[in-house]
């Protein structure tokens, strides 16, 4: 069946179908293997696109930037300084003027009501670069990830998400594996087990219902049993530090070591992280908070450097993948 994404928004995968999800999968092999090959059609000739940041990052920056500017097009970076949405012209007014000037909108920001009602108002196709509770660009990087390094089609795949089970990492995973068929299972402890969003569980399980998934929650380590894939995130970000003490208190059995590598039984089990990672004490915030007596470390530096870590092909693939998002959706 035809596949044509032309004009949509990208959301969330909640929004779009297994089959819409595989080919976005297999534009971004494609877009991937002609860069190595130094093919470029420039299929946004012509294009503009804008991207407004109301939280910083790196990788979501830096891969909207080149995934544009390689296929020809132009970009507009706004932070929150630099725009005046919200403050001195509503989100709506904001949209759509935006919408006249640009070809598609990028939002990374904090709740995800702000990104549909961008979709909403601005007529143009807009993407979510991450919200409080998604996260889609990063988990359609992680599937490309693992296409390239776990010798089994998605619907095969065991991913362990380690840690902070309420976070939208988490939540993002729910989506995607429920969509393409996978086992997803939410390891952490009770206490952040049952803060889980209600209202996720009961969606993702309604799709897993019709894609064969199976996503489950567990606080012990039996679960790890088979996993292909351990993927886990920051315990705490900045501006949280209060927060630190407990999280390291409830998270510390969850930390991605070498005994919960073993644990899998999985001689080639893959490590993934969305970045960035406290995995040793080279940062600020890792330094001041073991100066503080808090090891806020959520996998250990042997892991992340070992043969099982795939965090930096999976962080080149979120350009990849962004790319074959803004060529599908305004090409």
């Amino acid at each position: 069946m035809a596949v044509n994404l032309k004009g949509r928004s990208f959301l969330t995968l909640m929004d779009f179908t297994p089959e819409e999800i595989r080919y976005l999968l297999d534009l971004s092999h494609d877009l991937k293997a002609k860069k190595r090959a130094g093919i470029f059609n420039y299929l946004l000739h012509g294009k503009n696109i804008v991207l407004l940041f109301e939280k910083s990052s790196t990788r979501t920056r830096c891969a909207f930037e080149v995934a544009c500017l390689e296929e020809g097009g132009h970009v507009t970076f706004l932070d929150s300084g630099s725009s005046q949405m919200g403050k001195k012209e509503s989100l709506e007014d904001t949209a759509k003027v935006l919408g006249r000037f640009y070809d598609g909108i990028e939002y990374r920001g904090f709740e995800q009501g702000v990104v549909e009602d961008l979709a909403k108002f601005s007529g143009v196709p807009v993407w979510n670069g991450l919200t409080d509770v998604d996260h889609p660009t990063q988990i359609l990087a992680d599937l490309l990830t693992m296409e390239e390094h776990v010798a089994k089609p998605l619907n095969k795949v065991k991913v362990v998400f380690c840690g902070d089970v309420r976070n939208n990492m988490s939540y993002a995973w729910m989506y995607g594996c429920a969509k393409m068929g996978m086992h997803y299972v939410a390891y952490g402890p009770d206490e952040l087990i049952n803060g889980i969003d209600s209202g996720v569980l009961e969606r993702v399980k309604a799709v897993a219902c019709e894609t064969g998934a199976v996503i489950e929650t567990c606080s012990g380590p039996e679960c790890l049993e088979g996993a292909d894939v351990l993927y886990t995130d920051v315990w705490a970000s900045m501006g949280e530090e209060a927060q630190i003490p407990d999280r390291v208190r409830l998270l510390t059995p969850y930390k991605v070591t070498m005994d919960m590598i073993k644990a899998t039984g999985n001689g080639d089990v893959v490590f993934l992280h969305c970045l960035p990672s406290f995995h040793d004490f080279e940062t600020t915030m890792a330094k001041t908070q073991m100066d503080l007596g808090h090891d806020i470390r959520e996998v250990t530096d042997d892991v992340f450097r070992s043969r099982h870590s795939k965090v930096f092909d999976e962080a080149e693939n979120r350009m990849h993948t962004i790319k074959a998002v803004i060529v599908a959706t305004i090409a």
